[in-house]
């Protein structure tokens, strides 16, 4: 005769037989249709803390269009939203407990798991968690996102009495989490630029353009950037002489292209004012001996290690578009425009009197090797090969270009051909004199990782 245990059909259907105690009474099936309700009623609560901290303005909108009841006590509840909240937390975490006891309870009626451990235990906590998460939890929850105001008006009455049944309860909690919202708030939250540019990333989804992520990107980092960091230095600073004639003036005008020209007496150190072209115009038939330097207007100084969300302020405020920038002893260390700051938000600023010298001049040979003006500022080489800017803060000390990095790190003027490596980065030294390095090869190294 063949072994029942052999099929496990029959093996199966044994041990669910041996498992049922067989006493299915009244009270069970009562208790099964309360757990039922409390599920109904955890989805339901689940489902309001999404759709009433889920409201776009375009919801509140329509809500306060309606004059109704439920409308009213909507808008009531949404004036407390940490007392809503505790409301809606407290009386979901006692509706769950109760599903929990009263399945344990209703489960060890029915079944007998003194042989099977581990079905009991897969049945009381696994299924019973996973019942509550669905339908209790997650389904409630994703109706509720897509219908906010239908499920707040549902709910409205209802949480208006919980709210007051529960009172003492959610302004116990709401007081006991106002001192830690006080204390985390004198501590205050260290995020970095790095941090809130990596969240930009994050959350940038595929329909977000590449250029407003540039420029979310470029108003993080807006109040840590330095104006030497941005400047033109001074070496690619059309400046004036106060000595020029006035008919050799109107020639360097025309070919400098600029609307706003320092003018320095002796030395460009000594700026003595700003040439505004406008300013000329009633001017142009006067003789050579014509006395320009009357229409100077008084320069506006900044120190270099001011920001540039200050500048923009003051630019603003003084209405002015020009600044001239000194290093520590008064020396002038470049210039700074409302343009070169406005470029550090929105990216490069060309209009038809932009010539190509005046952008930064690179030379991209493949994805990982570029060819760089030893000139180029740290932030623009950052930029064109897409890196965060802080990554050289270390070693770069009071360098703002390419050149002065690789100063920094060799001590000396380098050879030519000769090469330097930070991190991933390779920079050979191209073109060079006695004084500065004209041209760099940049050949970033892919990572150990890659």
């Amino acid at each position: 005769m063949e072994d029942p245990d052999s099929d496990p059909h029959l093996y199966s259907f044994k041990i669910l037989l041996s498992v049922l105690n067989g006493n299915m009474s009244v009270s069970l099936v009562i208790g099964l249709v309360v757990v039922l309700l409390l599920l109904f009623f955890s989805a339901m609560i689940s489902g309001s803390e999404i759709a009433f901290f889920s409201f776009s303005p375009a919801n509140l909108k329509q809500v306060r269009e309606s004059d109704s009841g439920r409308n009213r006590i909507i808008l009531a509840l949404l004036d407390m939203p940490k007392r809503l909240l505790a409301t809606i937390l407290i009386v979901n975490n006692f509706v769950n407990v109760g599903i929990v006891i009263l399945s344990s309870y209703l489960i060890n009626e029915i079944f007998n798991f003194i042989e099977f451990p581990v079905f009991g235990f897969i049945i009381e906590v696994i299924v019973i968690t996973s019942f509550i998460l669905l339908f209790g939890e997650i389904i409630p929850k994703i109706f509720a996102a897509q219908k906010p105001v239908l499920f707040a008006s549902i709910m409205a009455k209802p949480l208006h009495f919980l709210a007051a049944l529960f009172y003492p309860l959610s302004i116990l909690l709401v007081k006991s989490t106002s001192v830690i919202d006080k204390r985390i708030a004198k501590k205050g939250v260290d995020v970095s630029m790095s941090d809130l540019s990596d969240a930009i990333d994050i959350t940038s989804d595929e329909n977000m353009d590449e250029d407003d992520t540039k420029i979310l990107k470029g108003i993080v980092r807006f109040t840590d950037i330095d104006v030497k960091e941005i400047m033109k230095s001074r070496v690619d600073v059309t400046a004036l002489d106060a000595e020029t004639p006035f008919k050799k003036i109107l020639e360097l005008i025309i070919d400098s292209g600029y609307s706003r020209i320092p003018v320095f007496e002796e030395t460009f150190d000594n700026v003595k004012g700003i040439l505004y072209i406008k300013d000329l115009l009633p001017h142009l038939n006067e003789n050579d001996d014509y006395d320009w330097l009357l229409l100077l207007r008084k320069p506006f100084f900044v120190p270099e290690n001011k920001k540039i969300n200050d500048l923009l302020k003051e630019f603003q405020d003084k209405k002015i578009h020009l600044a001239v920038v000194v290093d520590e002893y008064g020396g002038t260390s470049g210039i700074i425009t409302m343009e070169d700051i406005l470029e550090e938000i929105v990216g490069e600023i060309t209009d038809e009197f932009d010539s190509p010298e005046d952008e930064v001049d690179y030379k991209k040979i493949d994805d990982r090797t570029y060819l760089f003006e030893g000139k180029t500022s740290i932030n623009d080489f950052c930029k064109i090969v897409g890196i965060d800017d802080d990554i050289f803060d270390e070693v770069k000390g009071e360098s703002d270009s390419l050149a002065g990095l690789i100063l920094e790190l060799e001590g000396e003027i380098p050879e030519k051909d000769s090469s330097t490596t930070f991190n991933n980065f390779v920079f050979k030294v191209v073109t060079v004199d006695q004084r500065r390095i004209k041209k760099v090869r940049v050949t970033i190294k892919e990572d150990d990782g890659d």
